[in-house]
């Protein structure tokens, strides 16, 4: 249930508030390769973050 409730909060968020999440894949780090015919993207540092966020939050809770 947690997990819904976080999924539908993010929802929420990039609903009504799209402008907060605007750093998501613009960080140093984050790879962006385009040609004329594909455009590929790598969110290194974004994942690093998201990944440390989340191990905080989870150690938060496991205390």
């Amino acid at each position: 249930m947690f997990g819904g409730v976080v999924l539908f909060a993010i929802g929420l968020v990039l609903h009504f508030a799209p402008w907060l999440l605007n750093w998501f894949g613009k960080l140093p780090g984050d790879i962006r390769i385009e040609t004329r015919h594909s455009k590929v993207f790598i969110p290194v540092t974004s994942m690093i973050v998201v990944s440390v966020a989340l191990s905080v939050i989870i150690n938060l809770f496991k205390k």
